[in-house]
């Protein structure tokens, strides 16, 4: 159903069973799929494309132009992927020319106040809380989910089933499977219970362990850490994720804190 008070441009694409509530915009080319809900004073702008069965709370703000002094108007768009809900008063900054699109996967949960600025990647089930910031350039892996009033400086990569604590800043990139937290931002474990419900099998857990105590806890810099995990330890996905996401971390992944390292040592 779509209020004859929403405003809607004759260009944008709707799916089938879309429900618009009144004073919602939705500008010129925006396509939207089957089944998605956008409520009240959501401004959907220019060049977006939203997945099915999203929903999209009051006061969300979808694609307006980077807030970057390099942008100069070049085409780009935000994706947003099914099944995705966002709260209210998010923003999503379209992309720039450096990867021409901002992109929010599937499954996704983006709570209020949280902003996700241009050239964002998040992967699927990604979970963002309650006023978390992302600069621009940000890359989130699969089932990630960062903790309230968190925020993530510009290039940084998070990896898959990470948990991140509230109230932190991301400096160093984030390697999968892990918890991180304290001030400044350090491992301070492997995430054995998201992993847990997610399925992984113990043993599994058990090998991202120990490649991580290799990596964090052993007093070994990371050339070091990597050579014994590449010739040591068994071979498996997750090694060869971790393994990956180090070697093509420009910045440097984030640190052990002293006390975490005292008290497993």
């Amino acid at each position: 159903m779509i209020s004859p008070l929403a405003h809607i441009h004759p260009n944008a694409q709707l799916g089938k069973d879309i429900i618009v509530d009144p004073f919602a915009v939705i500008e010129d080319d925006v396509i939207i799929g089957d089944g998605t809900h956008v409520m009240s004073h959501v401004v959907i702008m220019k060049k977006v494309v939203i997945g099915k069965s999203c929903k999209i709370f009051p006061g969300a703000v979808i694609g307006a132009i980077p807030q970057d002094l390099k942008f100069e108007g070049e085409e780009t768009f935000v994706e947003v992927g099914d099944n995705t809900t966002i709260r209210e008063c998010v923003t999503i900054n379209r992309g720039t020319k450096d990867k021409w699109k901002t992109v929010v996967g599937s499954n996704c949960l983006l709570m209020a106040y949280s902003h996700i600025a241009h050239d964002c990647f998040l992967g699927n089930h990604v979970i963002i809380a309650n006023s978390v910031q992302l600069a621009g350039h940000v890359e989130i892996g699969d089932h990630a989910i960062i903790g309230g009033m968190a925020a993530a400086i510009q290039f940084s990569k998070i990896g898959a089933h990470t948990y991140i604590a509230g109230g932190t800043e991301v400096i160093k990139d984030v390697p999968p499977y892990i918890k991180a937290g304290r001030s400044p931002l350090c491992y301070v474990g492997v995430n054995s219970v998201g992993l847990q419900r997610r399925g992984f099998t113990s043993e599994r857990i058990n090998s991202i362990s120990e490649i991580y105590r290799n990596i964090y806890l052993r007093g070994l810099n990371i050339s070091q850490a990597t050579k014994i995990i590449e010739k040591e330890l068994p071979d498996s996905e997750e090694k060869s994720e971790i393994l990956k996401f180090i070697k093509d971390s420009k910045r440097g992944i984030l640190k052990v804190s002293f006390k975490e390292g005292m008290d497993e040592n």
